[in-house]
This record gives C-alpha cells, sequence and structure tokens, in this order.
C-alpha cells in the first residue's frame, strides 16, 4: 500500500467538481457502484440523510452525489425534505440517471430553509467542470467547506493497483457516533454492497467514531463509500480493510487538527484496558475533556486532568495500576508508572509543558487492566472556538 495524491479523482471512474463563491458552496460527484452509509445517531436527523439513506436502502447503490455546504438543511421538516429530493432530482436530470441512484448531502446552519433556487443557478458551473484530474478533487472539498480552515483529502493504492481515496470536512460540532461532518469515499475495487457495507462501519468505528472536537453530535454526520468496479479487480479483503481504514483515520486525523480555532492535534492511546469499549471510553473522554484541551492550549502541565478524565469515562479503572506518559513524537515525559507519581521535580514539567506546546500532543494511558487498546484524536480548546461559535450565525 502506498500513499497517493488526488483523493477521489485517483480512482478510477470518478469525476467531480465544485464552487464555493461565498458562504454557499456546490459539489457534485459522479461515481456509480455498490455503495454504503454511515449516518448520525442524533435523534434530529438532516433531511438529506434521511433521503440518501431510503436510497441506499432501496437499491445498494450510488450514481452520484450532490452536496451543498452553508445550509445544512436541518430540522426543516416537510419541506426540507421535498428540498433535498430536489436537490437529487437537478442531478439526476443533468446526468439521465434515476433520482434514487444520488445521494444527497448539506453542511451549515440548522433551522433555516434551503435555497434551492441558487443550487439551480450554479449547477450547470459545477457540471460543466467535471473532470477526474486532481483539480476535481480539490474543488469538490473546497466547495463543502463551512468553519474548516483547509480542504481535507486522502488516497492509498494497493498492491493489486486498487485505490481508495476519500475527501471530507468537519471543524465545529463534532463527536460523531455513527462533527458536522462529510466524507465522501470512492474505490475501484469490485466489491458486493454488503461487504462494503461492513468493511465502511468497522473502518469508521476505528476513524470517524474516535474523533472529538467539541462533543457535539451534528444533525448531518454522514460518510458514503461508492465502489465504481472500474479496475475490475476483487481486492484481498484484508488489504482492503487496511487501506479503508487508512484513508479515513487520515481524514479524522485531518479533521481534529482543523477543529475550530485549534493550535494543536492531541492523540489519547489508551491501553491495558479490559475491553476495547474500556479502552475506547478512556481515550475519548481525555480528547473531550474541556479541561485537558484548554491545559494543551494554555501549555499548564496539569497531568492530573488526564487520570481524572480516565477515571470518570466508565471504563474499568483501578488507580493504583496507572501509568501514564505525554509524547510529541520524539521526547517523551514518564509522569506516572503503576499508580505511583514518577517525579514532581521541576525540570519534568519543564520537559512536560515544552512537549504541549508541540503541534502535536500525544497523551499514552496504560491501564494495566488487559490487553485492549484504543486510540482517538482531538485538539486544544482555545479562544478562537468561543469566538467562532459565538459569531456562527452573524
Amino acid at each position: 500500500m502506498k500513499i497517493i495524491d488526488g483523493g477521489i479523482c485517483s480512482v478510477k471512474g470518478v469525476r467531480s467538481y465544485g464552487i464555493k463563491p461565498g458562504k454557499m458552496g456546490l459539489a457534485v460527484i459522479v461515481g456509480e457502484g455498490n455503495a454504503a452509509g454511515v449516518f448520525t445517531r442524533n435523534k434530529v436527523i438532516a433531511a438529506p440523510l434521511v433521503v440518501t439513506r431510503e436510497v441506499l436502502q432501496k437499491n445498494g447503490k450510488l450514481a452520484a452525489i450532490i452536496a451543498n455546504s452553508g445550509n445544512a438543511n436541518a430540522f426543516t421538516g416537510e419541506e426540507g425534505l421535498a428540498d433535498a429530493r430536489k436537490m437529487a432530482a437537478v442531478l439526476s436530470t443533468k446526468l439521465g440517471v434515476d433520482s434514487e441512484l444520488i445521494g444527497v448531502a448539506s453542511t451549515g446552519v440548522i433551522g433555516r430553509k434551503l435555497d434551492v433556487g441558487w443550487i439551480n443557478d450554479n449547477i450547470d458551473e459545477v457540471m460543466d467542470s467535471l473532470t477526474s484530474s486532481p483539480q476535481g478533487n480539490s474543488h469538490a472539498a473546497r466547495a463543502i467547506m463551512t468553519t474548516d480552515t483547509v480542504p481535507k483529502m486522502a488516497a492509498v493504492e494497493l498492491s493489486s493497483g486498487i485505490c481508495i481515496g476519500g475527501i471530507g470536512k468537519g471543524s465545529g460540532m463534532i463527536e460523531p457516533n455513527m462533527g458536522t461532518m462529510l466524507g465522501f469515499v470512492y474505490t475501484d475495487a469490485e466489491v458486493d454492497t454488503d461487504v462494503l457495507d461492513s468493511c465502511l462501519k468497522k473502518a469508521v468505528d476505528k476513524s470517524f467514531n474516535m474523533v472529538v472536537v467539541d462533543g457535539d453530535t451534528s444533525t448531518n454526520d454522514m460518510v458514503l463509500l461508492t465502489a465504481t468496479g472500474a479496475s475490475g479487480i476483487k481486492p484481498d479483503m484484508n488489504e482492503f480493510q487496511q487501506g479503508l481504514e487508512h484513508v479515513l483515520t487520515d481524514l479524522a486525523k485531518q479533521i481534529a487538527k482543523d477543529g475550530e480555532g485549534a493550535t494543536r492535534l492531541i492523540e489519547a492511546q489508551a491501553r491495558g484496558a479490559a475491553s476495547e469499549d474500556d479502552a475506547r471510553l478512556v481515550a475519548k473522554a481525555i480528547v473531550r475533556s474541556p479541561l485537558v484541551k484548554s491545559a494543551v492550549f494554555g501549555k499548564d502541565p496539569n497531568w492530573g486532568r488526564v487520570v481524572a478524565a480516565a477515571g470518570y469515562s466508565g471504563a474499568d479503572v483501578d488507580q493504583g495500576k496507572i501509568s501514564l506518559a505525554f509524547s510529541n513524537g520524539s521526547d517523551s515525559a514518564v509522569l506516572v508508572d503503576n499508580g505511583k507519581i514518577v517525579s514532581e521535580d521541576s525540570e519534568l514539567l519543564k520537559q512536560l509543558g515544552s512537549i504541549m506546546g508541540s503541534p502535536e500532543v500525544i497523551i499514552k494511558v496504560d491501564l494495566h487492566m488487559g490487553d485492549s487498546c484504543a486510540t482517538a484524536w482531538g485538539c486544544d480548546l482555545t479562544y478562537d472556538y468561543v469566538r467562532i461559535n459565538a459569531e456562527y450565525t452573524t
């Protein structure tokens, strides 16, 4: 497996493009094949997700996706459902395919009517520019951004020549529980729908479901995986799963790193847990904690907040067995070893403060309760997070 450029447009059979002239954006991705999706667990679910889920349940295939940014089309009732179906109809007419093969996605402000007229007015510009070049990928990735500061894309090529590529968006309202988070992933492998569904759920659990920016689960979280089959190759499923998990994890980390107002990526590694569920609980509690996130932002070596988060996570924890270390990938500060504080001298705290000022802060917790592990990603909590969300609609 090797990392390649091009995102979704590295995949045979995929064309895309997008525009974002202001707060509103519009993207189209064309690539037909078996498909699967994972959707938000929020009980307030946006209209586009309802429509797309119906499409997948009925057909197990997608021919294309149309996505807009700037308006979530969420909490908009029957009118919102009608508008989502109008979006699908607009694209199906342009492509000459059944509207029940069109996936629909939206992201932006909740509770406001979708401007379908704007989509009608701008669809031709997008359709006329559809391309399989890397520019098509980057323009589509930019079109779905809201408070994101950078587009998010990733792709790999497997040893068989199969490609898997994806784009995503997300910066705030992020704690996916399948943040506002969208992911569109394509492969040119030949894979059946039920297998795609299984692979996607497993990969999402290890990637997007382990990202926390602010603990809010969006109404619009959606990840779609389509297999065009254009390579003519049936993959080795172990390698395919590894490739899919690599792409989704890469996108997940990009989302965490680009959290609203973020200055640092936080990676929490929980090891030695009694079960995988316990490991996940501990890792996510650490990256979700406002106190841990604030400490990382301030480079404050207040490591006790980490053990406190592990303790309230709901996992089976024995404080006499916990080990804790902080790292930036090269330097490491061991703070607790099997429940005992290693040192409280000023040199160690100075080293810890330096590590916490690094672009990536890795927090390692070993519970010494079993053999299970999990990793979660988040970001620091900054003044700018409050500013961005205090002024989101104004």
